[in-house]
């Protein structure tokens, strides 16, 4: 029988990166879950990072939700994950209202988008470094920008001493505006970040004991009834959304260098009957022979060019592998079937040569962005014409792209980009494919 109510949920924002917003979710998480509470963690827009550490703090994967990629149908059913918990808990992007110019498939992206959406109000993570009472002003235009959106309150981080407290709790008694909860500085349990974003999960080795002193600062300085009193929802449950799997079984790499897969996609790919066989380029394995497809995601293999360029197995069984089957690569991956890498430090790293791209991170530019495609050839789950959303992220440089391009590729506002993605058909039959943005849906 279909619940006739979706949990209720905060979303947790902020003005901008940088706030703590993440330790904050973090140790929220953690500290429902000592609670008892069975809570349900999702990420607004496209990241890869966050919900790995969401996913070791609550005990459940998070799921990332996309207005700009996913239509209205798409978010009811990922949201409806969160059926059977007791709380929902959703991570904002950036800023609360950073979106791109252009509405996508429901929104622009922003977290205000998919608070509007769901009827989830909104917590605000306010950094009080440097300020007292105009944090107070900060918060109150966030709270009056839309009237879509609802700030139940505010969790004040960084404050700096007892005097501090005083006088950033009077600026938002001014306001009108909850305080929930008031962190002090605690330099220790701050996340170590990286060009790409946070540190990966399990580059975490003390990951663990971050979550617990994250989840003990938030049961001492957070009222946790109040928060949860504060959640709400207007979302009706939906039926999981359908996704076209690239095959009935799927080699997939998955390791440190190879780790950026959304969640949605390979509960999409079970759910219709897909087996995911995973294999670690890294360890030096190949792609299992009786697989009928590989997908190489994307991740950090310009952190392992040495490692990858002396795994043999690994490289001479995608090749063989490639011969008769399609492969496909997102970013990472894409960079991994072609010619070589060239590192930071300038050392050229031969890869599988799948494809004759050469990639360099030599000089560094970032690509970043939502992306849309048309593709001009077919990929493994898509067909030829098939319109697709996704983002790029990355900092590498095409040195050579011989091959025949994959797609038309717009960014979010319209505009062309030169990154297109390249197709190769192998002597034996099999079609090697690969982009630099990472899927997120196919566009309705």
């Amino acid at each position: 029988m279909t619940p006739r109510s979706a949990p209720p949920g905060l979303i947790i924002a902020a003005p901008a990166s940088g706030t703590g917003k993440t330790t904050v979710m973090l140790g929220l998480l953690a500290a429902l879950r000592d609670r008892g509470l069975v809570v349900q963690p999702f990420k607004n827009g496209p990241d890869y990072i966050d919900p790995a550490f969401h996913r070791v703090a609550s005990g459940r994967e998070s799921v990332n939700l996309d207005t700009w990629a996913m239509g209205p149908g798409m978010l009811a059913g990922l949201a409806s994950t969160g059926q059977g918990s007791d709380l929902v808990l959703a991570e904002g992007s950036m800023g609360l209202f950073d979106g791109v110019a252009r509405k996508g498939a429901t929104g622009t992206g922003a977290g205000a988008d998919l608070a509007a959406l769901m009827g989830w109000p909104v917590v605000l993570v306010i950094d009080a470094s440097g300020q007292a009472q105009t944090a107070a002003a900060v918060a109150l235009g966030l709270a009056r920008f839309r009237s879509d959106v609802q700030v139940a309150g505010v969790i004040v981080n960084r404050v700096a001493s007892p005097r501090h407290e005083a006088l950033v709790r009077a600026g938002m008694a001014e306001a009108g505006l909850p305080v929930l909860g008031v962190l002090p500085k605690r330099g220790a349990i701050a996340m170590p970040e990286r060009h790409l974003g946070l540190v990966q999960a399990e580059e975490q080795p003390a990951l663990q004991a971050l979550i617990s002193d994250a989840g003990q600062l938030v049961r001492e300085n957070v009222d946790l009834d109040a928060l949860i009193a504060a959640a709400a929802s207007t979302a009706t449950p939906a039926a999981p959304p359908r996704i076209t799997p690239p095959g009935q079984r799927i080699a997939l790499a998955r390791d440190a260098a190879f780790s950026f897969v959304y969640p949605h996609l390979l509960q999409g790919w079970r759910a219709a009957g897909a087996e995911v066989i995973p294999f670690s380029p890294l360890a030096d394995q190949p792609p299992d022979p009786s697989a009928d497809v590989c997908w190489l995601p994307g991740g950090y293999p310009e952190l392992h060019g040495a490692t990858l360029a002396q795994a043999h197995r690994f490289r001479s069984g995608l090749r063989a592998f490639a011969e008769t089957k399609p492969v496909h690569g997102e970013c990472g991956g894409y960079m991994a079937m072609g010619e070589a890498i060239i590192d930071k430090e300038g050392i050229r790293h031969p890869m599988t040569g799948l494809l004759g791209l050469v990639t360099s991170y030599e000089k560094r530019k970032m690509h970043l962005g939502y992306r849309s495609a048309v593709l001009r050839q077919a990929i493994p789950g898509h067909v030829t014409g098939g319109a697709l959303r996704g983002h790029e992220f990355h900092y590498s440089t095409i040195v050579t792209q011989p091959d025949a391009p994959l797609a038309d590729v717009t960014d979010a506002n319209g505009d062309p980009v030169p990154e297109t993605g390249s197709t190769r058909l192998q002597p034996g039959g099999g079609l090697s494919t690969g982009t630099f943005f990472h899927l997120i849906a196919g566009a309705s």
